[in-house]
């Protein structure tokens, strides 16, 4: 029987992975999180876990290299993947949002750059107001771009606000809210539909029962 895979990345939303998977009856004893391996194996056999990084969770499982994928919704926003996205895990939750200095007036600029880890999102956003911005992409940390001037404000993900606050930002707009997400392949949705259909509903019912 073919090995289900299920890419996930290390930190904190494989650790809550794993315990919504252990909720239904599905261990990884061999998962641990100082471990280099990249490939785990479930302890029942039929199931194997691929570590990978969180971009890129969406793009194994759109191209079929994983069956099922776990990432937040914000990679799975950015990377705009051909994927099933079926369930709501509840966990990891933050929100996307528009910060910059204090007073600053998004509606007041003509021309608006904007510094994130996400040009897509915070271009997409941007359109729908009918605002159209300059993008600088950064993979550091975004908060440093508007206090040298490198751009007006941050499209970036916030948890508590703390670390905007330490930088002398604030929040200008709140845009989406974030959680981790289950996906998975289309095709293998249909093909493995005796597996995945099954896995996902147990996933679900385990979910509802922990936000209940």
């Amino acid at each position: 029987m073919e090995k289900v895979k299920i890419a996930l990345t290390k930190g904190r939303l494989a650790e809550e992975s794993i315990k919504v998977f252990e909720a239904i009856g599905l261990k990884f004893s061999a998962y641990k999180e100082d471990s280099r391996k990249l490939i785990l194996p479930s302890d029942c056999g039929r199931y194997e876990i691929i570590l990978v990084k969180a971009l890129d969770v969406a793009t194994y499982v759109e191209n079929g290299a994983a069956d099922i994928g776990i990432a937040g919704k914000d990679t799975l926003l950015e990377a705009n993947a051909n994927v099933f996205e079926l369930v709501d895990l509840g966990f990891g939750k933050c929100h996307f949002a528009v910060a910059g200095q204090g007073g600053f007036d998004l509606n007041r600029a003509i021309k608006l750059s904007v510094a994130t880890k996400y040009p897509r999102v915070a271009t997409q956003f941007f359109q729908e107001k009918g605002k159209q911005i300059e993008t600088i992409k950064l993979n550091g940390s975004v908060e440093l771009a508007p206090l040298v001037g490198l751009s007006d404000v941050i499209v970036d993900i916030v948890e508590t606000g703390r670390t905007l606050k330490e930088n002398g930002l604030e929040v200008i707009e709140s845009m989406y809210p974030i959680s981790a997400r289950l996906v998975v392949n289309k095709a293998g949705y249909k093909t493995k539909s005796e597996t995945l259909q099954p896995f996902v509903e147990q996933v679900k019912e385990a979910v509802s029962v922990t936000k209940g």
